[in-house]
């Protein structure tokens, strides 16, 4: 992002319910008024949160949520990006296309226009999303004068270090990220995502879902992670069979000597 200035996040952390499409949509609505409040200039949602992220139900739940972008639920997140004036990164959702069934995030700019798209290009084969969803053909990024050189991906797309690479070989300063990150690979996101920040100079915002469903555990522990590797906010964490409550783990990405000299040193990697 344009480190220039000082930008005011908020990660949206919760559990949304399987199935259950109207109460998630609104949920996220409520909880996106309430990060702006704060005077947020962008808020994120989690990977797949409409549909909600329980196994076993995952493929009917997507199926029965799916819609075009312009379809009537993302389109109320649309309007309230344009309403309060903030950036909303729509975390990911099922998009009905000829191909097939996409799991695409979507970035919404300050005036509601859609600034980016990004089809999910690594499916989860361990919960087989590669049964549900059709796979994107490539990683993204877009800039803008505000926001600067913008990488986006979707949850496992992140854990290859071509990912990474690839970004930072277009320049991008930031990653935006949506999870539906399992309890079971935590270690990879407690090592692997710093490391990541450090190696590449980037800014990593990681937004997840939390708790437990019938069928697994969403680690939780939304967070942003700075170019020196340190995490600068985080939301919280979770065991298996517990469910916290509804979170906004807010946060800033600015500037420093310390941030700058980490760029710096990671550009000597490339």
């Amino acid at each position: 992002m344009n480190t220039s200035k000082t930008l005011s996040l908020g990660l949206i952390q919760w559990l949304p319910t399987p199935g259950a499409f109207d109460e998630n949509v609104a949920t996220a609505l409520r909880l996106i008024r309430e990060a702006a409040n704060h005077k947020v200039d962008l808020v994120m949602l989690p990977e797949l949160w409409l549909s909600g992220y329980d196994v076993d139900r995952l493929g009917d739940d997507v199926a029965n949520s799916a819609d075009e972008l312009t379809g009537p639920r993302l389109a109320q997140v649309q309007a309230l990006a344009k309403e309060l004036g903030i950036w909303i990164v729509a975390g990911s959702v099922g998009e009905t296309t000829n191909d097939g069934i996409y799991n695409t995030a979507v970035v919404f700019n300050r005036l509601g226009e859609i600034a980016a798209t990004h089809r999910k290009a690594h499916l989860y084969t361990l919960t087989g999303e590669d049964e549900i969803f059709s796979s994107g053909d490539s990683m993204t990024t877009f800039h803008d004068d505000e926001l600067g050189t913008v990488g986006l991906s979707v949850c496992f797309d992140g854990d290859f270090p071509s990912t990474a690479q690839a970004f930072a070989d277009q320049g991008v300063d930031v990653v935006l990220q949506p999870n539906a990150y399992e309890f079971e690979a935590g270690a990879y996101w407690d090592l692997y995502y710093p490391a990541a920040a450090i190696a590449h100079g980037q800014w990593w915002v990681l937004g997840n879902q939390c708790g437990t469903n019938k069928n697994g555990t969403l680690l939780g522990s939304s967070r942003i992670i700075d170019p020196t590797g340190a995490i600068v906010a985080e939301g919280a964490r979770v065991q298996p069979g517990s469910t916290p409550g509804e979170e906004i783990i807010y946060g800033t990405i600015a500037s420093s000597p310390e941030i700058e000299e980490a760029k710096a040193f990671a550009a000597l990697l490339r």
